[in-house]
């Protein structure tokens, strides 16, 4: 079993070597949620710190890194040959708490009882709180309180009254009517300090799509009919978020848009790409998709750029031979 101890903050020493607490530290450390420890059969988010003999002690990160340990047994399903390809150090694992001595100070986690569903439900639930953890910790370094009391008037009533802080904070974003801080005991000043920070820091940032076609039409209106396809799939787009679609080489075409739903712009480029299908097809020509809508990362972006580069440098006229003198 593992000793359930909330970690320190390290020790810093006066002039005289004498050990004292940093106050500002402490100041602005608090666990994301109400219940100081979890639940058992509850799935939480844990940071491995070192691997044993019995197991791997981890600290718990929504529970302000108060240690527990996966125990050996309970670390996969199959015969364990190595625990180092299982778990390392420094590496965030969703576990499931099995065991919860609040006397004695032990918690035991199972990575092996986690389920895919419980994983992807456990990593929004964490990601959540951890955004909402951030804001919170701002406004106290910002108005010099401490985290735990920001918690206790904003946070956790939060918690019950929306179920997730987050769904309250997003609430501000949709600039409602429904004042969220209605029944809590804060001030006007706080409140337009959290609702400044949070339409700053939550604010939704765009997605861009991007798919990837080869358009041919060997036709008599071969050029006009895939400028035709095109066109018509830009125009599905729409005014926040338009479709454009340029030439890499013939005749492959990348299409892109910047939308701040991701979903909503990955069905809306599907649309484009099934016009086009359609007006292209009935022209007598065809389309290949060779990447499916998707989001792409800024490194995918950069690749694509650089080979538009290439291209375009490669495409450019090359100056005739030097007039005789």
């Amino acid at each position: 079993m593992a000793e359930l101890v909330e970690k320190a903050s390290p020790d810093k020493k006066d002039s005289k070597g004498e050990s004292k607490v940093d106050e500002d530290s402490t100041r602005l450390r608090c666990r994301f949620y109400e219940n100081q420890y979890p639940e058992v059969e509850e799935v939480v988010m844990a940071n491995v710190t070192e691997i044993g003999e019995m197991g791997a002690y981890v600290t718990l990160l929504e529970y302000n890194n108060i240690e527990g340990m996966i125990l050996l047994s309970e670390l996969s399903r199959r015969r364990i040959r190595s625990i180092n390809k299982l778990v390392r150090v420094n590496r965030s694992e969703i576990v499931m708490v099995i065991r919860v001595d609040k006397e004695k100070g032990y918690i035991d986690l199972s990575k092996r009882r986690v389920d895919p569903e419980d994983m992807a439900k456990c990593e929004e639930r964490y990601n959540k709180a951890k955004a909402v953890h951030s804001v919170l910790r701002h406004i106290a370094d910002l108005k010099n309180l401490r985290l735990e009391s920001l918690y206790q008037t904003v946070g956790w009533p939060l918690y019950r009254k929306y179920n997730h802080a987050y769904d309250a904070f997003k609430l501000i974003l949709q600039e409602t009517q429904e004042n969220i801080f209605e029944g809590l005991d804060i001030n006007e000043e706080l409140q337009q300090a959290i609702v400044s920070y949070v339409k700053r820091k939550l604010a939704p940032q765009p997605v861009k799509i991007r798919s990837d076609i080869e358009v041919t039409c060997f036709t008599y209106d071969g050029i006009d009919a895939i400028k035709e396809a095109l066109l018509a799939g830009e125009s599905i787009g729409p005014a926040d978020a338009p479709i454009k679609i340029r030439l890499i080489a013939p005749p492959m075409y990348v299409m892109t848009s910047m939308t701040l739903d991701k979903e909503v712009g990955i069905e809306t480029m599907k649309k484009a790409i099934e016009t086009i299908t359609s007006v292209i097809q009935s022209k007598g020509g065809s389309i290949d998709v060779k990447l499916p809508p998707k989001a792409v990362t800024l490194r995918e972006e950069a690749e694509l750029q650089n080979m538009l580069d290439r291209l375009a440098q490669d495409q450019e006229e090359v100056d005739g031979d030097a007039p005789e003198e």
